[in-house]
């Protein structure tokens, strides 16, 4: 069953092309080194409120990039410029 991940932070809107940039190298660390990421999209709110929309192919791929990305340098880096950041995993049950 798919699993849609949505990340919610803050950061200081002068670093929008940073948030952005380190985004984009984060999605490409993780693509490298697990499969199952399926899209991923980062949208923004108001200036500095930021929401992650990851869709992932089951919820065991999911477990095993959360298991390999802690110490990434990738996420280190794109987590550094975040605050206040809540996570929701979301089972899809239905999609027409």
């Amino acid at each position: 069953m798919p699993v849609i991940t949505v990340t919610r932070f803050k950061a200081d809107p002068a670093d929008a092309e940073q948030v952005q940039a380190r985004h984009a190298a984060l999605v490409a660390a993780i693509r490298a080194a697990q499969s199952g990421l399926t899209e991923a999209r980062l949208g923004r709110l108001n200036d500095e409120t930021w929401v992650g929309v990851w869709r992932w192919d089951s919820a065991a791929s999911l477990r095993a990039a959360r298991q390999a990305v802690p110490g990434d340098a990738a996420a280190t880096q794109a987590f550094a410029l975040t605050r206040e950041a809540t996570v929701d995993d979301i089972d899809v049950l239905d999609e027409h």
